[in-house]
């Protein structure tokens, strides 16, 4: 069940992409309407690409959370299992 919670956390980073190019589109979109506010029209694009990114990176790092939490459970379990197992 982690590993679905992990993979749903990871979707993030393809919604980020769709952002990321609907973002730069605009910008070029405006650049080429009124080419004298370039530099202000970038600084916004930036800052919104810094905030895109920034929201699919939340998602990597929970679904790596997601991940490692399943993984560390199930190595305990497994050497807890292993030590009881094992002949004295």
């Amino acid at each position: 069940m982690k590993l679905i919670g992990a993979g749903l956390a990871a979707i993030s980073i393809s919604g980020s992409g769709a952002g990321i190019g609907i973002l730069f589109s605009g910008f070029l979109t405006a650049y080429s309407k009124n080419e004298k506010l370039e530099q202000k029209l970038f600084t916004y694009t930036l800052l919104g690409f810094a905030l895109t990114e920034a929201i699919a990176l939340f998602g990597l790092m929970i679904s790596f959370i997601y991940y490692s939490i399943y993984f560390l459970i199930f190595f305990f379990i497994f050497e807890f299992i292993y030590e009881r197992a094992r002949p004295s």
